[in-house]
């Protein structure tokens, strides 16, 4: 990144243009921004997310039950005929699905098709699934430590979009700089243009 070049140009020279005193402000507020703002943008944003995602977890955990369940057969496949055994299966990692009955935490009966805790799933086999209050199935609760990797993630994508856009307004900027340069010296040189190699005309 050529944020920092701008900087050297507040050296004294006797050809320093207005526009490049400029330039150099500009950049020194880049570098300011990409420096301090930016990574506190990150942080700030990794703090709330992290705030929002760790109350996410803990409501969680506390609507989510791991309760135990009991295998009853086999699912069955659309066909009608039970799922065949996985090592006849295609070579696509998946779950076999059983037939399971298990017990909400309220106290009400429940069967359904869920994924197999082992394999291959025999009827009378125990393992645990994840309900909600009434049984219903849900998914595994949010890890805390998972949900601070996650808005780490956040922050630093944050810290890094806002020194891109920085650094994209600085090259704007610059440009722009560079264009009305052009024109003026194109003026320069249109009004120079007639006079030029003629005697005493100053060339």
């Amino acid at each position: 990144m050529w944020t920092a070049t701008g900087v050297w140009r507040w050296r004294r020279n006797p050809l320093r243009r207005p526009t490049d005193l400029f330039e150099a402000w500009v950049a020194f507020a880049a570098l300011l921004c990409v420096l301090l703002v930016a990574p506190a943008l990150g942080w700030a944003a990794g703090v709330r997310v992290d705030g929002t995602l760790q109350r996410a977890a803990v409501a969680q955990r506390q609507e989510r039950h791991l309760v135990p369940a009991v295998v009853v057969s086999p699912a069955r496949e659309p066909g009608g005929e039970p799922s065949a055994d996985p090592s006849e299966r295609s070579s696509a990692p998946q779950r076999t699905q059983v037939v399971a009955s298990w017990t909400a935490p309220d106290g009400s009966s429940h069967e359904g098709t869920v994924p197999a805790a082992e394999e291959p799933p025999h009827p009378g086999d125990r393992f645990r699934i994840w309900t909600d209050a009434h049984g219903r199935l849900v998914g595994r609760p949010l890890d805390p430590t998972a949900a601070a990797f996650h808005a780490g993630v956040a922050g630093l994508a944050v810290a890094i979009g806002a020194a891109a856009l920085v650094e994209t307004v600085r090259r704007m900027v610059v440009r722009r700089l560079m264009h009305r340069r052009y024109i003026r010296l194109d003026r320069a040189w249109a009004a120079a243009g007639p006079d030029w190699g003629r005697a005493g005309a100053g060339s």
